[in-house]
């Protein structure tokens, strides 16, 4: 019940945070930086819109974009890292109309590699911030397991009671239970903060959104991906995180890819919340590293959780 509850911040609260299904952009002359904006970007992204363009959009699904019915598709998953990489890289096509970094926490993680897998061509590189270490998924539980939890999914998905949970979730208190621990400061969840991630959560749909993607337990694993990625890799790591425990995150620091992996100290699951101004400075540094080492410069995107 406990990683359940915290699902619903990492996999629909903190993604509920991107503005409308429109986007977001702050002009400059200088080298653009691209981002899929929540309210835990919303500091860094006015620190970094002095200097370069800023743009951000929603994921399907969640904040105040479209949210498509996961049963109009039958038996087909929707609501996948595939897709929102497919969204990504469109908007990336459509919209920057030109290749892009990506600055990623959590769940955005895995969206943003798999994008980078899918379209090399587009991501110049990446910034990942305590990536979901997704371990819910099948393959991380023993096989005697496996059969239960996808009895618990299904009654989750198919009966009233995952309805009846996510009412229970879907709360003030809950969220507020919920942001405090994954923030290693407490003082930053107000109740500005709790409304803001909460409203979203209960359009129509909303519902059918986050009991879909709690339920969806396949798909890929940091540890696949990174392999697979073409593109500069920086990983950094609140060791405060009480949901993606930092000893286990520090094995993705050895893949190829990876040019370096940071510890923040005393900071919880969201460094962008935490250390927002010096982390936009940070990745301001790493982004003109990035360019330097591996000849890559322009456009910037961030990841909500």
């Amino acid at each position: 019940m406990i990683n359940l509850l915290c699902q619903f911040e990492k996999n629909f609260c903190s993604l509920s945070l991107c503005l409308c299904s429109n986007y977001v952009s702050s002009f400059s002359d200088c080298d653009a930086l691209t981002a899929i904006y929540s309210d835990h970007w919303r500091k860094n992204i006015m620190v970094l819109a002095k200097s370069h363009r800023v743009y951000s959009i929603d994921l399907i699904g969640y904040g105040y974009s479209d949210k498509p019915n996961p049963r109009d598709f039958f038996d087909k998953p929707f609501y996948t890292f595939e897709t929102w990489a497919s969204q990504l890289n469109d908007f990336c096509k459509d919209v920057v109309k030109d290749q892009a970094f990506f600055i990623c926490n959590s769940i955005g993680g895995l969206v943003g590699l798999q994008a980078a897998v899918m379209e090399p061509e587009i991501c110049r590189g990446m910034i990942l911030l305590n990536i979901s270490l997704r371990m819910l998924h099948i393959k991380k539980q023993p096989w005697y397991g496996r059969p239960l939890i996808r009895s618990f999914q299904n009654l989750l998905r198919n009966t009233a009671a995952g309805k009846l949970f996510y009412k229970m979730v879907a709360t003030s208190e809950s969220v507020r239970n919920i942001l405090c621990q994954c923030y290693n400061d407490t003082s930053q969840v107000t109740e500005e903060l709790v409304e803001k991630i909460l409203q979203p959560g209960l359009e129509t749909g909303a519902a059918d959104v986050f009991l879909e993607f709690i339920c969806y337990s396949g798909g890929p694993l940091p540890e696949e991906l990174l392999p697979q990625v073409k593109c500069p890799v920086l990983i950094a790591w609140g060791d405060k995180d009480p949901w993606e425990p930092i000893e286990l995150g520090r094995a993705y620091g050895n893949f190829d890819s990876v040019e370096d992996f940071i510890v923040l100290p005393n900071v919880g699951h969201c460094p962008q919340v935490s250390l927002y101004l010096s982390l936009s400075s940070a990745c301001l540094h790493t982004l003109s590293y990035l360019h330097t080492c591996r000849c890559y410069d322009q456009v910037a995107i961030f990841f909500p959780l």
